[in-house]
């Protein structure tokens, strides 16, 4: 491995510290590398594994004002790259305006999720509530080959290099971009006609609006989703005509909104509702559909088949579990992050254009989330999906299965005991000619060992184990959300003889 030490960052958080979310498995990093040639430890690079796979996790250098929630820390992207049978890594803290003012003040300025807005010490900020740092430590997806992070209560999106992972700056839409309202976390990319899906929310009215900006990087259509109050929406789905939003009964308490509390509750009472417009239409062409009362945070994907959109995602059986008593004080207080507390599953919604009823099915038992599918398939119909499962009480994945959809069998993956991972991501094989033709790589932090792995699986074979690990420069923070990107999607990537000279080095 040829590896280079090319940034150390400035962290005040305590030698002491006891947080899980910012110890352990999550302990953040203060390093950034690149790294060439990576060591294979076991099996050897696909020669037809060709692009990066991106991840975007959430990585604090400070403490909190009062009380953390792991959604808070900044936005660290780390890129593997793998051309011509090697890989190369790379890793930078995303350089948001937020993130710059705190380092420069070394301290914590904004109030986190867990925390009231008044203790703020600064009176701006970002999020639909608010006097929040915009952290960009999310989401990440690659628009016109560049890459783009986004903060999930809305905020900018910083542009992002996919081969150096160096911040390019806020993205402007060629000067249309909605700063006052922001983005929020999941904006879909469409890869048959390069457009960019999106949404964003507010406290004020309407409360949601949806866009969609165009190849060329113009912003070209945004309109009003009108809704009954503020909500906490987190994710979206499209076809090939349509784009499916949603209002979820999970959503800040009326009453304690009047005293500025920002209080999550489900309203058990109230039914899920789906928003189906076409993907330029207007306010007006809105089709409302009601299902069972549930939150969803990500959907997998969405289809049309006859008069039906089609919509799978993981539906929550309980989105406010109860404080049972047991577990540690982390696990009572973190018990909304665990999957198997909120005992999500795979589900496939059918709304009818025609009649306007929906219909609904549980398509697993198994509890999993955080799903992924073959970019290729987005928004027609597909069959695979790859999601994670988690430790039990915990935030985090300790395994992935892969689900036929149309079959309902499944394949799964244990990383171990101690073995943590984050999103999958899906990497058709160069020349692949099926759904499943090609490669799942996620990155994995062993606790046993301290150290930490890209790993390559066959796709098509989950349950046989890793093609290919790669070691990286150091252990990382336990991750989660990630995309793939092909080389031939890439600048460079397919005009230089190498991978280095590609990529600049």
């Amino acid at each position: 491995m040829d590896l280079e030490l090319v940034g150390k960052l400035l962290s005040t958080l305590p030698e002491d510290d006891d947080h899980p979310y910012r110890t352990g498995p999550w302990r953040p990093q203060t390093n950034e590398w690149v790294a060439d040639d990576l060591e294979v430890v076991e099996g050897q690079v696909p020669a037809d594994l060709d692009g990066v796979y991106l991840r975007n996790t959430e990585n604090p250098m400070h403490p909190s004002l009062k009380n953390y929630h792991p959604f808070d820390g900044d936005g660290m992207i780390h890129v593997v790259g793998f051309r011509d049978g090697k890989a190369f890594y790379r890793n930078r803290m995303i350089r948001t305006d937020g993130y710059l003012a705190e380092q420069e003040a070394g301290q914590s300025l904004w109030a986190g999720l867990a925390e009231r807005p008044q203790i703020a010490l600064r009176e701006d900020g970002w999020g639909a509530r608010r006097q929040m740092k915009d952290a960009s430590s999310t989401d990440v997806v690659v628009h016109r080959g560049v890459a783009l992070s986004t903060f999930y209560q809305c905020g900018d999106m910083y542009r992002i290099d996919p081969f150096s992972a160096q911040t390019l700056g806020k993205e402007s839409w060629n000067g249309h971009f909605p700063f006052d309202w922001g983005v929020s976390a999941h904006p879909k990319v469409d890869d048959r006609t390069g457009e960019m899906m999106f949404f964003n929310y507010s406290k004020e009215a309407p409360y949601m609006k949806y866009g969609v900006v165009d190849d060329k990087n113009d912003l070209v259509h945004y309109v009003d989703i009108p809704l009954p109050g503020p909500r906490l929406p987190h994710d979206m789905a499209f076809t090939e005509n349509y784009a499916i939003l949603n209002d979820m009964p999970l959503f800040w308490d009326p009453e304690a909104l009047k005293q500025n509390a920002h209080v999550a509750r489900w309203h058990r009472d109230m039914p899920a509702r789906f928003a189906v417009i076409p993907r330029r239409g207007q306010t007006k062409d809105i089709m409302w559909f009601e299902a069972e009362s549930t939150y969803v945070l990500h959907f997998t994907n969405a289809y049309e088949e006859g008069d039906e959109v089609v919509l799978e995602g993981y539906f929550q059986t309980d989105p406010e579990p109860s404080d049972n008593g047991t577990g540690t004080k982390w696990e009572r207080a973190f018990r909304f992050l665990a999957q198997d507390r909120m005992e999500t599953r795979l589900h496939r919604w059918r709304f009818n254009l025609k009649t306007g009823l929906t219909k609904e099915e549980r398509l697993t038992d198994t509890v999993s989330e955080f799903g992924m599918i073959n970019g290729s398939y987005g928004g027609v119909k597909h069959r695979y999906s790859y999601s994670a499962t988690n430790k039990p009480g915990w935030f985090l994945f300790n395994g992935l299965v892969k689900h036929d959809s149309w079959t309902g069998a499944e394949e799964t993956f244990s990383f171990g005991d101690g073995v943590y991972g984050s999103e999958t991501a899906m990497a058709p094989r160069v020349g692949s000619t099926s759904e499943d033709d090609g490669y799942l790589v996620t990155l994995i932090s062993d606790m046993n060992a301290d150290a930490s792995y890209a790993v390559v699986f066959d796709a098509a074979r989950l349950s046989d184990g890793p093609v290919c690990k790669l070691k990286l420069p150091e252990r990382i923070s336990s991750g989660t959300h990630s995309t793939w990107c092909a080389g031939e999607e890439l600048r460079r990537w397919q005009t230089e003889d190498s991978a280095a000279t590609a990529v600049g080095l």
